[in-house]
């Protein structure tokens, strides 16, 4: 059955900073950004159908090909946190998504993730297409946020400008 999405960014559950994953700087560690990120793909991608289950059912998988984060207001412990997804672009084998990392109670942005997810066969571990039923529910995704502007933080690469010295 194909899953009904709002036409807005799919938000998370509330997630909470853990202390653990504080570094010495007092805040949090940029790995910690990912495990964040992460939780909340894992939660969108169990919706269109790619859970734990998918692996053992299916013998196929998701991998992420590529990421790009930008950090931009440090976390602390303690504070609550979520995260929305907006699917970008997809074909019949990748998925293309835009993570946004907010204060859950404040609403300011820390930090932005750009993903590039690779739909994985197992049995050879090469990319391949999606089956029908997920790539019916990434669509369905797709469609319900097609109205939504591209987000301005997409599309970002790490560069530093060259001074015009003429």
């Amino acid at each position: 059955m194909t899953e009904i999405w709002a036409e807005k960014p799919v938000e998370s559950e509330v997630m909470t900073v853990n202390g653990d994953w504080i570094d010495y700087n007092g805040h949090l560690n940029m790995a910690y950004y990912n495990v964040l990120f992460d939780t909340a793909v894992d939660q969108v991608f169990e919706r269109l159908g790619l859970g734990p289950d998918y692996v053992t059912n299916r013998n196929a998988s998701f991998f992420t090909g590529e990421v790009h984060v930008c950090y931009l207001r440090e976390l602390s412990a303690g504070m609550p946190v979520i995260v929305t997804l907006q699917l970008v672009d997809f074909d019949s084998k990748r998925a293309h998504f835009y993570q946004e990392l907010r204060h859950a109670e404040e609403g300011w942005l820390s930090a932005t993730s750009e993903q590039m997810s690779l739909h994985v066969d197992m049995n050879v571990r090469k990319v391949g297409p999606w089956p029908q039923d997920i790539l019916s529910n990434i669509e369905s995704l797709f469609n319900a946020q097609a109205s939504l502007p591209r987000p301005e933080r997409a599309g970002r690469h790490i560069e530093i400008p060259k001074k015009n010295t003429s």
